[in-house]
């Protein structure tokens, strides 16, 4: 403000001695110092409104930029990280899926082998109980033949003895009904074996 005052001090100083020179002076003429003076003054002026209003006015326009640029900065970096992050994200689901998706099989393949094997199991045990059954009435089949044999060589040797009225000891009954029943069984044999060739033709 004190530079203004100076200025203006300065400036009508001139003008004073301008309008005395012109009052002595008579006609047109061009006043060089008068330019000169004003000119001076004029570039004083905008020297000091140069840095009174517009350094500030070009600082804070700096500062909106500076912070406008910024913001576009974050904007984008934000914007990269989003698209990272959908990135990241889609990937994790494709990995989530692919990983369901194994055990899932995994899964139906453990259910296969368990119940193949529960099938085998089952089999093998069916097939056990069979040959046991099988072999069970196989020998229960023997157990009947021979207290069937006992049997009927009690009532040959009965019958024996009655025909021949004589009672007969032990081992030698023992002998001719173990002689008579395996002439039966062989008999019986090759009349089966017969009978089975018979058909067979």
């Amino acid at each position: 403000m004190e530079l203004l005052a100076v200025a203006d001090a300065i400036s009508r100083g001139l003008i004073a001695v301008v309008a005395q020179a012109e009052g002595e002076a008579t006609g047109f003429q061009i006043n060089l110092f008068w330019v000169i003076t004003q000119a001076a003054s004029f570039l004083i002026f905008l020297a000091i409104l140069y840095f009174v209003a517009f350094k500030r006015i070009g600082g804070v326009l700096e500062e909106r930029r500076s912070r406008i640029e910024q913001g576009l900065r974050d904007a984008d970096a934000a914007r990269q990280e989003r698209e990272k992050a959908a990135t990241e994200r889609l990937a994790v689901l494709a990995a989530a899926r692919q990983e369901a998706n194994e055990l899932l099989t995994r899964a139906q393949k453990l259910a296969d082998e368990g119940r193949q094997r529960d099938l085998g199991e089952t089999r093998a045990e069916i097939e056990r109980l069979r040959e046991q059954a099988a072999a069970d009435i196989d020998a229960e089949r023997q157990r009947a033949l021979g207290d069937v044999r006992s049997q009927v060589a009690d009532l040959a040797l009965l019958a024996a003895g009655r025909v021949v009225g004589e009672t007969m000891s032990d081992a030698r009954q023992r002998r001719l009904v173990d002689d008579f029943l395996r002439e039966v069984a062989g008999n019986g044999a090759s009349a089966k074996g017969g009978t089975a060739t018979e058909q067979g033709s």
